[in-house]
């Protein structure tokens, strides 16, 4: 972002829709992650899913906690349970799948689809995490959260912590 842009604009008013803006990112984010889930049932079909998962040397079972995690933790992120702590645990799975599509290449639209998509699925889950739940969550986690104090010891005196976006 540009110095001007930022000098123009209130402090305030960038600190208030900054939660909003985190929200976008995780109805977004969470949206994907079903769509990603519902490609395997509706699509793919899980047997299917699961010939595929062992065609690439992952266990077939595998498919249906894969498919399980991508649709329970796409709806806690739409939703705002826990968001962030289903975004951190939903890295693995696009981490493996990162790994499966880099021989085909960069485009997802690549035979075989390529490492793209899978890729910035993993960045946006890992950038939710550190920017929290944002606005309008209904369930707010408290583990798992970067840079919280753990239970043994207390903030220092006079310190401030910014949780606009948690």
């Amino acid at each position: 972002m540009h110095p001007s842009n930022t000098a123009s604009a209130p402090q305030g008013a960038m600190a208030s829709t900054a939660p909003w803006g985190v929200t976008l990112l995780r109805i977004a984010l969470g949206v994907m992650w079903i769509a990603h889930a519902l490609l395997k049932l509706f699509v793919f079909g899980l047997p299917g899913t699961a010939q595929f998962f062992a065609s690439v040397g992952l266990p077939g079972f595998l498919a249906y906690p894969v498919f399980a995690a991508e649709l329970l933790g796409g709806i806690a992120i739409v939703l705002g349970v826990y968001a962030r702590q289903a975004a951190l645990a939903l890295v693995p799975v696009m981490l493996v799948a990162t790994w499966v599509h880099v021989p085909n290449g960069w485009l997802h639209t690549s035979a075989g689809g390529g490492w793209e998509y899978p890729a910035f699925l993993t960045i946006a889950s890992v950038a939710l995490w550190l920017l929290g739940d944002g606005a309008a969550a209904l369930r707010r986690g408290g583990f798992a959260v970067p840079g919280a104090a753990s239970v043994h010891t207390a903030p220092a005196a006079g310190a401030h912590t910014a949780g606009a976006a948690r």
